[in-house]
């Protein structure tokens, strides 16, 4: 089972790759990753509330895939076996001009 927290993975041990990042949004490395499974975060989820991984400018659209087969590489399960991230919209700041100008065009619609 994925979530089985009493199960055993080992110790962290660095590898030399450690050092490679692989969220650029964020500048996450390979040996985060890895020292955030080892420390116990076993979904994608929280991998992502605790790192950011995922959550810059691109969403996870150039590292979801390579985090999600580090944790599972981890875990010692396959990738296929660890439940998504949960994924948001992107949201940014609107000014409310935008919102009236939107309700002013409606009014006038109807």
């Amino acid at each position: 089972m994925v979530n089985d927290r009493l199960r055993d993975i080992g110790e962290f041990v660095p590898s030399a790759d450690d050092d490679m990042i692989i969220c650029r949004c964020e500048e996450i490395t390979k040996g985060e990753i890895r020292k955030a499974v080892h420390d116990g975060m076993f979904t994608l989820t929280e991998i992502r509330r605790y790192l950011r991984c995922g959550m810059g400018l691109c969403q996870g659209q150039t590292c979801s895939k390579h985090v999600k087969n580090i944790v599972a590489k981890e875990l010692g399960i396959s990738p296929a076996e660890l439940e998504p991230a949960t994924s948001r919209v992107p949201m940014r700041p609107i000014e409310m001009r935008i919102f009236a100008n939107e309700a002013k065009e409606v009014r006038s619609d109807e």
